[in-house]
């Protein structure tokens, strides 16, 4: 089944008990039992939901998995891989992370005993220098946030499998459609199901595949018992918005090369992160392991100051200012300040994240717009 088909159909089916089309909304929290334990495979929505059930299964088609979970955030799925862990493991993850990943990592699981790496994956030589007998995850963020580097997803497998741990890659910028981290090695996928994959700025929630029994039913414990899980009507909204996925990241590459090209040419523009470069540093993995660029773009402006880029900021119209991605629209953001403002300064500089670097979401609006919207707010 190819990867537009499997958007519509793989996963879901007709309601059986009226034929719906739709994936109805089991709006309930408890399910009639004709005896103690005797039911039909729902007994508390905590637990199961058949509408979060469709949903569940329509992700891990979509990624050739076998298991699907879904929480409540991308953070509640994220939370629940690093409870697989316990004090003394360890984890290498990227110096160039989701600021809330970054928070959670270091605030609150690093006090319990838990040690982190972060080190530029990109260089999987980096990584191999701190892999060891300790090391129990590996967490993958590619195309990373926000300098959009790409980190080779079966080289990190291998490391993985040398030092017996789990790799997990956090595949929100991607989606499914641009790329599949199970068959490249991985054993978890993460998404934020916020952003591409329910597509219309409407829900919150996030998502874990797997293929692996085992390891499906570790995670499917924590879900129930930590209890992050999400109410049926957001499931119902992500249901929908993979219907059009695969037209929508189409549309998102189109114009993301489109601004990417532009932005490149413009005489105020110092620099410009975006996979599809042929002078990207990992653009050769990205082309290997990545069906196209995706519609994340960051830039920094000549002069590199802050003031600059938050002028900008402010005279966008089209570009609007505001958290998160993925959306219909086009968003544009401030990482020093918004999503990666948990990091420390010192760090951020570091791994290379200005305090003028400007994120983009490009939207699947008319290319010709958003330019024009560049070119006014950049003069």
């Amino acid at each position: 089944m190819k990867f537009a088909t499997k958007a519509i159909h793989a996963g879901v089916h007709p309601d059986p008990a009226t034929g719906a089309i739709m994936t109805p909304i089991y709006q309930t929290s408890t399910y009639v039992q004709r005896s103690p334990g005797d039911h039909k495979g729902f007994e508390y929505s905590r637990t199961h939901n058949p509408t979060r059930s469709q949903l569940q299964a329509a992700v891990a088609a979509l990624d050739n998995g076998k298991h699907g979970l879904a929480f409540a955030s991308g953070m509640a799925a994220i939370d629940c891989v690093v409870k697989l862990l316990q004090p003394g493991d360890e984890v290498i993850s990227t110096n160039d992370l989701y600021g809330g990943t970054y928070r959670l990592f270091t605030k609150v699981y690093e006090p319990l005993g838990i040690k982190f790496h972060f080190v530029p994956m990109h260089n999987m030589d980096a990584v191999r220098a701190v892999a060891g007998p300790k090391t129990k995850l590996i967490w993958v963020e590619t195309p990373t946030n926000p300098l959009l580097n790409v980190i080779d997803i079966a080289a990190a497998a291998t490391v993985a499998k040398e030092c017996g741990a789990l790799l997990a890659v956090d595949n929100t910028f991607s989606t499914p459609y641009l790329q599949t981290p199970i068959d490249l090695g991985a054993d978890i996928v993460m998404y934020s199901l916020t952003k591409y994959m329910a597509g219309h700025s409407d829900t919150v929630m996030g998502a874990l595949v797997v293929n692996d029994d085992e390891l499906h039913q570790r995670l499917s414990f924590l879900q129930n018992a930590c209890g992050g899980t999400p109410g049926p009507q957001d499931c119902f909204l992500v249901l929908r918005g993979l219907k059009t996925l695969h037209l929508r990241m189409q549309r998102h590459c189109e114009n993301g090369r489109a601004v990417a090209e532009y932005l490149r040419q413009h005489p105020k523009v110092e620099k410009v992160y975006w996979p599809g470069f042929d002078n990207h540093p990992n653009h050769a993995v990205a082309a290997r392991q990545m069906r196209d660029f995706g519609g994340m773009i960051s830039f920094v402006l000549k002069g590199d100051r802050q003031a600059d880029a938050i002028a900008v900021l402010e005279k966008f119209q089209y570009f609007t200012l505001a958290e998160s991605l993925g959306g219909v629209e086009s968003l544009s953001g401030h990482p020093a300040s918004m999503t990666h403002a948990s990091i420390p300064a010192e760090q951020r500089r570091k791994s290379g994240l200005s305090d003028s670097l400007i994120r983009l979401s490009v939207g699947i609006e008319d290319a010709e717009d958003l330019i024009e919207d560049l070119a006014q707010a950049i003069g």
